[in-house]
């Protein structure tokens, strides 16, 4: 009779991946440090590298992941039957926010300095990696700024707060706190993304503020400081701001009904809440709320892409690093050229999204027209592709992607948000045309941008040149196609001009010879060329 194997012959834990702990999200994506040396400079890399030793310790990791599991609870009333309104977080959550106000990734570019929009995109990008929920109120503070500008006297009396550098959680009178957060809050049951069809009526009083009564539909991280919000005035849709606390003391009469259980987004509140004479304080003309919010969706637009591509480039990450340590059929995942390929396309869509959105971002600074017209197309487009992206990374942990403690489930879920909010598919591809007919100054830009690359490459002029086509006889019906064939001219553009190691393979496989799945490539791409320039540990920062 043979002897029994030892039990650690049997048991002993093998060709598993470390966690990916520790690392640096800038050495790994080369697509972002040389985005900011071309349209920013070293110093800006330079002062990212705080933030992404950070972002990669085990230590944010962790805390991302509890936020999640953790989320957050609503109290309507205390102890007593007083109604207080109130959604208590997890400490990780106040953890996080504390570390992304800190390092200036809510409204603090608004205060000025080189660059402070795009070095801004590229810490919201690195941030964003660790745990994506908690970037929506962070979004929604610096995406206010522009808009409370419309009402001087009101931006004078929120934006110190909202530039400030402490996170200051609780409901307090706005002046008596150290640091401001601000949401906004405007769909409602009705209507959705037609806000005009919103019924929330904003009555005048003698002090020249608003009492407003109805209802929204869809308000994320309730427990911000203020909100911009809009309502039927006597001179029609009009935007406000009403703080949770008015200067008395007193809470506002916004009332939290519930809090939405969402697919993804699980560390976030988002919540139903009702209006009972809450008050407000106009922002700019009484008619002309949607001229005033839009500057906010905007910037919270250009938040959907930086979001979308920060959730495509971990997901990448942990693919990447993955395969780079897991064996199957004699070789390590990574060197067999059917994984290979699938990394290196996922490659491609990181580095294109990521130089596409701090591009946008740079406009901020430098207040060109190109946002007008590309900004909504690459926010329908980098959006949509998110999903597919992160769902292809997941499958390359096989089974194991597919159990929540990998973390690849959460990413999943995240994936689709961005394309949904502020403007889902339809909406966002049918502002691109709305663009194109209101402000042709846009598209003159965005034929320029694309000029810089006219002659570099036959297949990427093809697709130019479809472009003129398609915006020459643009329809609704055509409107998808127009916003996808703009996202991937800027793109093919911008990396044959900034990135052209990478260029040949992505005009290739975009604007070439397509596949409606991940990792099709064409024969003649340099697959573990892709694979090393973002394998976390393996890759070199570009020169």
């Amino acid at each position: 009779m043979s002897a029994p194997q030892p039990f650690d012959a049997t048991h002993k834990v093998t060709n598993q991946a470390p966690p990916l702990h520790g690392f640096d999200p800038l050495a790994c994506d080369p697509a972002l440090v040389g985005a900011l040396r071309a349209f920013g400079s070293d110093d800006v890399v330079g002062s990212l590298s705080a933030l992404a030793v950070e972002a990669g310790s085990e230590v944010a990791r962790e805390h991302g992941r509890l936020a999640n599991e953790n989320p957050p609870t609503l109290r309507t009333h205390d102890r007593y039957g007083n109604r207080v309104d109130e959604v208590e977080f997890h400490p990780s959550w106040h953890w996080l926010m504390s570390r992304a106000v800190a390092h200036g990734l809510h409204g603090a570019p608004w205060a000025g300095g080189g660059h402070a929009h795009l070095r801004r995109a590229a810490a919201f990008m690195v941030w964003s990696q660790v745990e994506a929920g908690h970037g929506c109120p962070i979004s929604m503070t610096y995406a206010a700024v522009p808009a409370l500008r419309h009402s001087p006297e009101v931006a004078a009396r929120f934006e110190p707060g909202l530039v400030s550098p402490v996170y200051d959680p609780g409901l307090r009178e706005p002046s008596a706190k150290a640091g401001l957060l601000a949401g906004m809050s405007m769909t409602e049951k009705q209507g959705g993304s037609d806000v005009r069809a919103n019924t929330t009526v904003a009555t005048p009083l003698a002090d020249g503020t608003y009492t407003l009564v109805g209802h929204k539909w869809f308000t994320s991280a309730p427990m911000n400081d203020l909100f911009l919000t809009l309502a039927q005035a006597p001179g029609g849709l009009t935007c406000f701001v009403l703080p949770r606390v008015l200067p008395d003391g007193t809470r506002n009469a916004l009332r939290l009904q519930r809090l939405k259980d969402k697919l993804g987004n699980k560390s976030n509140a988002s919540s139903e809440i009702e209006y009972a004479n809450a008050v407000g304080w106009r922002l700019g003309e009484e008619g002309r709320g949607v001229r005033t919010i839009i500057e906010m969706v905007t910037m919270t637009r250009l938040d959907c892409v930086l979001g979308s591509s920060a959730g495509i480039r971990i997901a990448l990450s942990e693919a990447a690093h993955h395969v780079a340590h897991r064996s199957a059929f004699g070789a390590v995942l990574r060197e067999q050229p059917a994984m290979a390929a699938v990394i290196a396309d996922l490659a491609l869509e990181s580095e294109a999204a990521t130089v596409l959105a701090l591009r946008l971002a740079s406009e901020v600074d430098s207040g060109g027209e190109l946002l007008r017209l590309a900004l909504p197309a690459a926010k329908f487009f980098v959006c949509k592709r998110a999903p597919m992206v992160v769902a292809e990374a997941l499958e390359c942990l096989g089974g194991n992607g597919y159990v929540e403690e990998s973390g690849m489930p959460r990413l999943y879920r995240e994936a689709p948000l961005m394309s949904i909010w502020e403007g889902s598919g339809n909406v966002t591809a049918l502002d691109v045309l709305r663009a194109m007919s209101r402000e042709p100054s846009s598209v003159d830009a965005l034929f320029e941008e694309l000029a810089t690359t006219m002659g570099a490459d036959s297949r990427l002029d093809a697709a130019v040149s479809n472009l003129e086509s398609e915006i020459e006889v643009a329809t609704p019906a055509r409107a998808r196609r127009v916003a996808e064939l703009i996202t991937l001219c800027l793109q093919g553009s911008l990396l044959v001009r900034h990135a052209p190691e990478v260029a040949d393979a992505f005009l290739a496989s975009r604007l070439g010879e397509r596949s409606g799945v991940l990792g099709v490539l064409p024969a003649e791409v340099d697959t573990a060329a892709l694979v090393d320039r973002v394998t976390p540990g393996l890759a070199v920062p570009s020169a």
